[in-house]
């Protein structure tokens, strides 16, 4: 894993969701909490992250309510159930925001546009995003950190679904991970 400076001065961590704390479902959505799956190393990796960081942050596009194939209750019950499950492995999530807008329309919400971290920002006045790190599978969510000046780390899953145009500054293959290769440049 490539070296990041010193761990301490991060505070806020932003998340993608599929691909990264769940399994992506190619060519289409998670739509239901049935087909909602943790990929390995997730819960563990948010608990032991949950440990070092001030504030953990989800961020998704879930352009799926835009074209009609979810509600935005249905995508509520995914992240209740989701939260749930990651609050009895001991990890926690402070914030899910999400896009539900289609990627065509190019909505401030939808990374890699920054909507979604102002929010945040608005919401959680103390974040500051170069003492933040973005962590993702897709160029997007790479892109979105960039432009906000975070340092950027993607998920190498094995999942072939998604390019790699856009560098990140960090890899790893999971949450886990991640927070195996800094728990010890963190003091």
């Amino acid at each position: 894993m490539e070296d990041f400076p010193s761990y301490s001065t991060f505070s806020t961590l932003f998340l993608d969701r599929d691909g990264t704390i769940n399994k992506r479902i190619k060519n289409g959505y998670v739509q239901t909490w049935k087909e909602f799956e943790f990929l390995p190393g997730s819960l563990e990796g948010i608990y032991r992250l949950s440990q070092i960081f001030d504030r953990i942050i989800v961020v998704t596009n879930q352009q799926g309510i835009g074209k009609g194939l979810m509600t935005h209750e249905e995508l509520k019950v995914i992240h209740d159930n989701m939260i749930n499950d990651i609050t009895i492995a001991h990890g926690r999530i402070d914030q899910i925001y999400y896009c539900p807008q289609l990627e065509i329309f190019n909505p401030w919400c939808r990374k890699p546009n920054p909507g979604m971290a102002l929010q945040a920002q608005h919401d959680f006045p103390d974040i500051e995003f170069d003492h933040s790190i973005m962590i993702g599978d897709s160029d997007v969510d790479i892109a979105f950190g960039k432009k906000l000046g975070m340092l950027t780390v993607r998920i190498n899953n094995g999942d072939k679904f998604q390019l790699s145009n856009e560098i990140a500054d960090v890899s790893a293959t999971s949450l886990l991970d991640f927070y195996n290769n800094i728990k010890n440049k963190k003091s």
